[in-house]
């Protein structure tokens, strides 16, 4: 495994980390042995840093985390989000008293008496027009329940206004092969500020593991299923945004890239690394074969020069079209 400085928090982090979204919910059914096995498995292999939320599951991934730590004894780092519980979702509703009921909940979940890293989760773009949420989370920094916050966001402008709090210390933002804008200039500006880089939906929902298929059936509860137009929440979230058999042709176009030996998932993953700006991909696992598979892009080669050409046109003619302004 390799690791790499999270922006100023102080914490150095495996380059491929695990994100928790798929052992909470809303990926077709979970089974709490399988994902703690994964988690187990994670540890095992140098992963020392777990992207999770509060509304993965109602709390549930947040909980798995907490029997994670109770049954290892090795550090690891663990992220949490808040303010999706919101009903509405609206930006007054970053406000002081609920983000410290929500702390308090995941304080709770996670049993620790400081959360390594508070993201708000993907909040309205005019909560970056609000310094007294940020304020807010200043003071549940002073107060010790927080130890380091950011921000998840949607788009690469959010990101960008993020950057102008001074204790944002991380952005997490989608970063894959069909999702390349963050790359133009949030990633050189966080970069100037120290802030670091969480690359989520890494594998665009599963399209660049290769092994979704045009006929694939997801489960009524997986978002691959319900939210393919953003019927639940932002569409970009699910298949990064881009149409599921435009990107099934792209991902066909990519597989000759692909060198013997290394799968898809792997060789997808390698090639965020290449962005130095980057600090770790956070691919989600069920399965303790999904962890092997992942980790062992940290161990690959640089990609070569030809391919990173060839992706970057492919994605200039095929999916830049698609998504790039939205988000």
């Amino acid at each position: 495994m390799q690791y790499r400085s999270l922006g100023k928090t102080g914490f150095d982090v495996s380059t491929i980390s695990v994100g928790c979204w798929a052992i909470g919910g809303s990926w077709g059914k979970t089974n709490d042995e399988e994902s703690l096995a994964a988690l187990h498995r994670s540890l095992d292999l140098g992963v020392n840093f777990f992207d999770t939320a509060d509304v993965y599951g109602d709390g549930h991934s947040e909980r798995l985390l907490a029997r994670l730590r109770k049954e290892r004894s090795e550090t690891f780092y663990v992220a949490t989000k808040a303010g999706r519980r919101l009903s509405p979702h609206v930006a007054s509703g970053y406000n002081a008293e609920k983000l410290t009921s929500f702390v308090e909940r995941s304080l709770t979940n996670l049993k620790v008496e400081a959360l390594d890293l508070l993201q708000l989760h993907c909040p309205p773009t005019d909560v970056y027009y609000q310094p007294d949420t940020f304020g807010a989370l200043d003071e549940l920094v002073r107060q010790g329940k927080v130890r380091h916050y950011g921000v998840s966001v949607e788009r690469v402008e959010e990101g960008l206004k993020a950057l102008e709090y001074p204790n944002v210390k991380t952005i997490q933002v989608i970063y894959n092969i069909f999702r390349q804008r963050p790359a133009e200039l949030l990633f050189k500006e966080a970069a100037r500020r120290k802030v670091g880089i969480l690359a989520r939906v890494p594998l665009a929902s599963g399209l660049l593991t290769g092994k979704l298929q045009r006929q694939q059936r997801f489960e009524a509860d997986d978002h691959r299923q319900f939210n393919r137009h953003g019927e639940a929440f932002d569409r970009g979230e699910t298949f990064s945004g881009v149409d599921y058999d435009t990107a099934l042709d792209a991902v066909d176009a990519l597989r000759e890239l692909v060198p013997p030996g290394t799968t898809m998932a792997q060789w997808a993953l390698r090639w965020i690394l290449m962005e130095e700006a980057v600090t770790c991909a956070i691919p989600g696992v069920r399965r303790v074969s999904q962890v092997d598979d992942n980790l062992a892009a940290a161990e690959l080669a640089p990609l070569p020069a030809e391919a990173m050409k060839r992706v970057r046109e492919l994605y200039a003619a095929r999916i830049k079209p698609l998504v790039h302004h939205h988000w």
